[in-house]
């Protein structure tokens, strides 16, 4: 009884600031978060934001929107998995296993709706940019409001696009409370007095701005409280929407660059091959001659052999999970997981460090820095802090009213205004940021 109710719990289909959502059986409350999700600006804005390959011009190659909707694909069919054995164990009431998997679906596709541009170095670049720029330095800000531009997170800006600055008027998506949790990998401040341990420790999940908002969601759903109203355990279906993301984005890059030639096919396969062991059949694979058809049918038994992995583990860890005794990696505690770290350390070796990757992501540091600068010291210099120049004033008229406060002018506040320029800059693409860099620079007039 107590398990079934502590789920029901973590299932609330309660909405933010709406109350309980109203869903039907064609559509539940959990498939409209979805569609919420996929017709949203920010979501869109994905397909020109780069995944590992940045500015690819192949037209194969995944980007962060291709990535995200391929590990909601996963994410649904692992959260239905699981969900059909919870159900079973509990007698949980008027819930299906298609509601865990559109949850975990739903967390999944927005998973990484605030990377800025330029992937992990995008993130790089705004907490190098901030922490030297010296502009946190003219203001009393709190140890923690200041952490969340050194320790910069896209997961963080993340939860703040779906609750705050996806249609502010509302303002956000309103996504149900059971979705936000288990989008939040990293329920954590970017600040707290002892550093956290376990895997949802390691980054944080919301800035103090959105604290509050959080606070409510964990509240809706029950998390297990690590410290008082700051910080708490992961929400059980976040272990499955980090394994989707875990698995496309290892598997699939693996596929892009062996496409690419980065990696020779033939290393991808036998990597693929021991991923997905016995699930192989010798006599499909032998009649398959096209390098990219084998790979794609590896690709495809490898994915199902971590799906069923790591609802094992899952199950078989119920319990430590629900009460946060359990906080590590899924897949490290399945049988794949040796096949996965070779995976993993030929990425490192090989993917991630390739010539225009690093080129790219190297260019987007100038890129994002010369961004911030040009909008942060207009914003400060508004705000009466240095000279305010012609150039500031059109500056300022570039930033959308959406990120500035109350009658087109800077917020009051340092924290916020400060806050919303990197809202404003991480929001781009790779493709505008590059163009609205140049043409501020003087590198392109516009004709």
């Amino acid at each position: 009884m107590g398990q079934r109710k502590t789920w029901e719990r973590l299932l609330s289909a309660e909405r933010p600031g709406a109350g309980k959502a109203s869903g039907s059986r064609e559509r539940t409350a959990f498939q409209q978060d979805y569609d919420r999700i996929v017709f949203t600006s920010a979501f869109r804005r994905m397909k020109d934001k780069t995944q590992v390959f940045p500015l690819s011009k192949s037209d194969y190659v995944r980007t962060r929107l291709t990535h995200s909707l391929e590990a909601s694909c996963v994410g649904r069919s692992l959260g239905a998995l699981a969900g059909r054995e919870i159900i079973a164990r509990h007698g949980l009431r008027n819930v299906e296993s298609a509601d865990f998997g559109a949850i975990v679906a739903a967390a999944c596709l927005a998973h990484d709706i605030g990377n800025p541009p330029f992937g992990h170095a995008g993130e790089d670049a705004i907490r190098e940019w901030f922490h030297s720029s010296g502009l946190l330095d003219r203001h009393t800000l709190t140890v923690a409001q200041r952490a969340d531009f050194e320790r910069y997170e896209g997961n963080a800006q993340g939860f703040r696009i779906v609750t705050r600055l996806q249609s502010p008027a509302n303002p956000g998506l309103q996504l149900t409370s059971a979705v936000l949790a288990a989008f939040t990998k990293y329920p954590r401040p970017s600040s707290v007095e002892t550093e956290l341990d376990g895997k949802s420790g390691r980054k944080f999940g919301f800035f103090q701005h959105d604290a509050a908002s959080f606070s409510h969601v964990a509240r809706s759903t029950g998390l297990v409280e690590r410290i008082p109203g700051t910080a708490w355990r992961r929400h059980p279906l976040a272990f499955l929407v980090e394994v989707a993301d875990d698995t496309c984005y290892l598997i699939v890059d693996l596929e892009d660059a062996a496409r690419l030639g980065f990696v020779p096919y033939r290393d991808a396969e036998c990597l693929l091959a021991d991923l997905a062991g016995s699930a192989v059949s010798g006599r499909r694979l032998g009649r398959l001659h096209d390098p990219k058809e084998r790979l794609e049918y590896l690709r495809a038994k490898a994915v199902g052999r971590l799906l069923e992995s790591a609802a094992a583990v899952f199950l078989e860890n119920e319990d430590a999970i629900i009460t946060g005794a359990f906080d590590d990696e899924l897949l490290d505690r399945s049988p794949v997981a040796g096949p996965l770290q070779a995976i993993l350390r030929l990425a490192k070796d090989t993917i991630y460090t390739a010539r225009p990757a690093l080129e790219i992501e190297t260019a987007g540091f100038e890129v994002l820095g010369a961004l911030l600068a040009l909008f942060g010291n207009a914003v400060e210099a508004r705000a009466g802090h240095g000279r305010f120049t012609t150039r500031d004033r059109m500056l300022l008229q570039l930033l959308p009213a959406q990120f500035l406060g109350h009658g087109g002018d800077p917020d009051p506040d340092p924290y916020v205004r400060l806050l919303q320029v990197a809202d404003f800059v991480a929001g781009m693409t790779d493709s505008y940021a590059v163009d609205m860099y140049r043409k501020l620079k003087g590198f392109d007039l516009p004709t």
